[in-house]
């Protein structure tokens, strides 16, 4: 049986798609951050149903380590996130490979989201890479209140370019299930990705300090004999399909801009 965890293929195909240039679609560009929109070969619209969207960021301040424990640091979080309803792991299931749950604010007036995904991790040579994709697990079903998200494959890449600075680049391919309508979906890529980054950029900027006071020697994601996090079988666990979830019709909920191409 193959492994549900990612390989060493998956990283790599992960990085390829982050430096890529084919067939993204630049959407927003100033103050060293970027954010593209994946659009379908020879067609120059955006793909529907799921939704690809790269943000790169350029930092001056903060090394890619200190961005990479940002990432990883669930405690700090709770401190950074604007977005965040809830987020707890929930499983190990490797030296660098775990479970959690994540649950997320949305805009008014589409309903909030929540995921439940395998996260996994590498450092290759002085590069940082995080990805993860939805699985199932049958203690933590949907919620009423919530509409639950695919994530496909979402993650980091995070390169150094100097003691204190680096490239981040974050990519995500989801379906937010619902019927979004499309201003819903630009405003995400436009505005909201944008201010996330600043979000985490301005993290990693008060993450040292922070650390200090807290733990600053616990940091399982590099020392994986810290992690008290139960342990489970990769097995027990399957990939989370976007149509076996219900779908949310929220194709009502729009703007007056975008009611003649509502389809």
């Amino acid at each position: 049986m193959t492994s549900i965890l990612p390989d060493e293929a998956a990283f790599v195909q992960f990085k390829k798609q982050c430096l890529s240039t084919d067939n993204w679609l630049n959407k927003y560009d100033k103050n060293g951050m970027q954010v593209w929109i994946e659009v379908p070969a020879n067609t120059g619209k955006q793909v529907h149903k799921t939704h690809k969207i790269k943000c790169k960021m350029t930092i001056k301040d903060v090394s890619a380590q200190t961005m990479y424990d940002v990432l990883h640091d669930g405690q700090y979080r709770k401190k950074w996130d604007p977005a965040m309803l809830d987020s707890f792991d929930i499983a190990r299931l490797s030296a660098n490979a775990d479970m959690g749950y994540y649950s997320w604010l949305c805009p008014t007036p589409i309903k909030n989201r929540d995921v439940v995904t395998l996260r996994s991790w590498q450092v290759m040579d002085d590069e940082y890479l995080i990805i993860n994709f939805s699985v199932k697990h049958p203690k933590y079903p949907p919620h009423s209140n919530l509409v639950r998200a695919i994530s496909m494959l979402t993650g980091y890449y995070i390169k150094p370019t100097g003691p204190n600075s680096c490239t981040f680049i974050y990519l995500s391919q989801a379906d937010p299930k619902g019927s979004l309508p499309k201003w819903a979906v630009n405003k995400a890529s436009q505005a909201l990705a944008p201010r996330v980054l600043k979000s985490v950029h301005k993290a990693g900027q008060n993450y040292m300090e922070w650390k200090r006071q807290n733990s600053p020697d616990q940091k399982p994601w590099l020392y994986p004999e810290q992690n008290i996090l139960p342990m489970m079988d990769p097995s027990e666990l399957s990939i989370q399909r976007a149509d076996s979830l219900e779908n949310v019709d929220e194709s009502m909920k729009m703007d007056g801009q975008d009611s003649e191409d509502s389809s």
